[in-house]
């Protein structure tokens, strides 16, 4: 019993009463001019439902009155874009209209009703009402007093439910806005992907040199290898400071360029810090990298620091060979370093699927894994 009466505590079911009687407005208005012809303000509607930013306004009135407080409502405050959204903008107005006549009349005349039968259950007569004007007093009318408020409860929840479902029916998202919001919010997945990604190179990376540093410092016991231990791990976390603001700069300014990004130019500096590490690295860099496309030299870099904080964490200080080659339509990206033991699966780590989605997102290849005793990361990125 109760629960059938939470409506009644809710200010949703006003809302909605309230949002079905304002269509009577207008009717009421033109009853006082011409009372022969009701129909004529349905009819107005018609060609006013053809106005691109009447869905605007009756979306606004159904947000707030049919659907309050609610956070995904489901019914569009944009204008029309084609006729099908016209057309049914012009059945939610029709609708709202056939909707609100019997609400209107229900909400006046159930409580008159209800109150009639209490006269005559007291006693008075009822001349001016049609259905009750013959009616002879009798006390058992009470009993019958609460039946038309019921009625008109039950009637203003079911109209108000109808109507709701009929907004966001007609006046709901049309394919193009759902196309055009999942669209937004895939870029949104996909930046913050891309985020993620950044953190998890720049951040991993200068902890795995911070922590092989920090380590190789204090077994060696020399002072000389202390310092510069701790100037490599100074000037990793400097590094590692100015990518993290490039990232959050990601998150504070969304229009911000990613030209702000390491590139390959900057690669001396991983291959810097990879030697300080205590890793032998034999580097070779061929062709133009200098002149690489931005995306692909970005990634590119990215590709290397991963591939070089792997190499530190899983293997330590051993001899790593770097090969970058430009070639006349791709850039290729090798390095290579003795397999620890125990051998690593096949690449099973988020970094070494960060490589592969990286490579993958430009349309290219790379491949990680074991490869005649030494472990490979391998990157194929096409520069158009």
């Amino acid at each position: 019993m109760v629960r059938c009466l939470r409506p009644l505590l809710r200010g949703t079911t006003y809302t909605r009463l309230l949002h079905l009687w304002v269509p009577m407005l207008m009717e009421s208005v033109w009853l006082f001019i011409d009372m022969s012809k009701p129909w004529v303000p349905a009819l107005v509607l018609l060609p006013v439902g053809l106005v691109p930013a009447v869905r605007v306004g009756e979306g606004v009135q159904a947000r707030l009155l049919l659907t309050p407080g609610t956070a995904e409502p489901g019914i569009s405050v944009t204008p029309s874009a084609s006729w099908r959204d016209r057309g049914r903008t012009v059945l939610w107005l029709e609708l709202r209209m056939f909707l609100a006549v019997p609400t209107t009349f229900a909400s006046v005349w159930l409580p008159v009703f209800s109150y009639e039968l209490g006269r005559l259950a007291g006693g008075h007569t009822s001349p001016h009402s049609p259905l009750l004007n013959e009616v002879q007093p009798h006390w058992a009318y009470g009993l019958l007093v609460p039946l038309p408020l019921i009625a008109l409860y039950g009637l203003v929840v079911g109209l108000g439910a109808l109507a709701t479902a009929g907004a966001r029916r007609l006046l709901g998202p049309s394919a193009a806005e759902r196309l055009e919001a999942l669209e937004l919010r895939t870029e949104q997945l996909l930046e913050r992907t891309r985020i993620a990604r950044e953190l998890h190179d720049s951040i991993g990376h200068a902890l795995t040199v911070a922590v092989v540093q920090a380590g190789a410092a204090r077994a060696a016991g020399d002072p000389g290898f202390t310092d510069r231990a701790l100037a490599a791990i100074e000037e990793t976390g400097r590094a590692a400071l100015e990518d993290l603001e490039r990232v959050l700069g990601v998150l504070r300014e969304a229009d911000r360029p990613v030209s702000a990004r390491p590139t390959l130019a900057d690669a001396g500096r991983l291959l810097d810090s990879a030697r300080t590490s205590g890793a032998k690295v034999d580097a070779e860099v061929s062709g133009p990298v200098a002149a690489l496309p931005g995306p692909v030299s970005r990634e590119g870099y990215r590709i290397l620091q991963e591939a070089l904080t792997n190499v530190l964490r899983h293997a330590g200080a051993v001899p790593v060979r770097v090969r970058v080659r430009v070639t006349g339509d791709r850039l290729d990206l090798e390095v290579r370093n003795p397999l620890p033991a125990p051998v690593p699966g096949p690449g099973r780590g988020s970094g070494l699927r960060g490589i592969r989605e990286r490579a993958a997102l430009l349309g290219g290849t790379a491949r990680t894994g074991p490869d005649e005793g030494d472990w490979q990361v391998r990157a194929e990125l096409p520069l158009s």
